[in-house]
């Protein structure tokens, strides 16, 4: 949502280079393959980086090199996401957190702060505070009558299938209904929905250590599921969605 609103005040687009706004040697690909990467691919998985890493969280310009053709290929690659927040940066001329402070936090009546662990920029919250942005998400970029997020169409594509590869990925949403998905670690496509036991239209913040945000317009519903991760190496989609889902889907019944 922090690229969307960066998007709609005309400071970047989803269209542009990366190294546009990381410079020339952001990664240890050639300048011309840099040339191909641009910010749509780091929201959607598929920037073509080598995720075959030891740590796939990397961002060092030495972890960043060629596997794929940027559009080619789909994989849940947790470095070129990060990476998005310099890109914020410097499109905005502010500090990533300062930024989302102001577009989203404080709007919102958030409560929160961004905290470095290696290489990843992890936002520790509360529940409340992740129901507000659920809400946010529920009422599609308008809060309190205030428009958070003006371009319609980019909060539709975040929400909606956004390549060819994982029709289950918007931009970093996870979304269900679809006839197949892929997921994290791994190169297969599995059939089917995401989690069969919940609403088609379902889509989700699916973070770190099994927190999680689900968002369903058709029922006006957002769930909020917080504690101890399920003890896997799963990032994202999680052994218990499904099941977790199982009993959620009998009380709305």
């Amino acid at each position: 949502m922090t690229t969307g609103i960066a998007q709609a005040e005309g400071l970047l687009s989803l269209n542009d280079v990366s190294a546009d706004y990381l410079g020339t040697g952001w990664s240890s690909l050639t300048p011309e393959q840099e040339q191909n990467i641009t910010i749509r691919h780091h929201l959607t998985m598929t920037t073509g980086l080598d995720y075959t890493l030891a740590d796939p969280f990397c961002t060092d310009r030495a972890c960043l090199s060629y596997k794929n053709n940027p559009g080619d290929f789909w994989f849940y690659h947790n470095a070129p996401y990060t990476i998005l927040d310099q890109i914020i940066s410097n499109a905005t001329g502010e500090d990533f957190e300062d930024y989302f402070t102001a577009k989203i936090k404080n709007k919102i009546g958030m409560q929160g702060i961004w905290l470095q662990f290696g290489y990843n920029n992890i936002y520790f919250s509360t529940a409340r505070s992740m129901a507000r942005y659920g809400i946010l998400n529920l009422n599609k970029g308008v809060w309190n009558k205030e428009t958070i997020l003006s371009d319609t169409i980019y909060f539709n594509d975040m929400i909606n299938t956004s390549q060819t590869m994982n029709k289950a990925y918007g931009y970093l949403f996870w979304l269900n209904g679809k006839e197949g998905y892929r997921v994290p670690s791994s190169e297969l496509e599995f059939a089917g929905q995401l989690v069969p036991n919940a609403p088609s239209d379902l889509y989700a913040g699916l973070g770190k250590n099994d927190q999680k945000l689900y968002v369903v317009p058709s029922e006006k519903l957002v769930i909020v599921r917080m504690g101890a991760d399920a003890n896997q190496t799963l990032l994202g989609p999680s052994s218990f969605d499904n099941e977790l889902w199982g009993k959620i889907s009998e009380i709305i019944n």
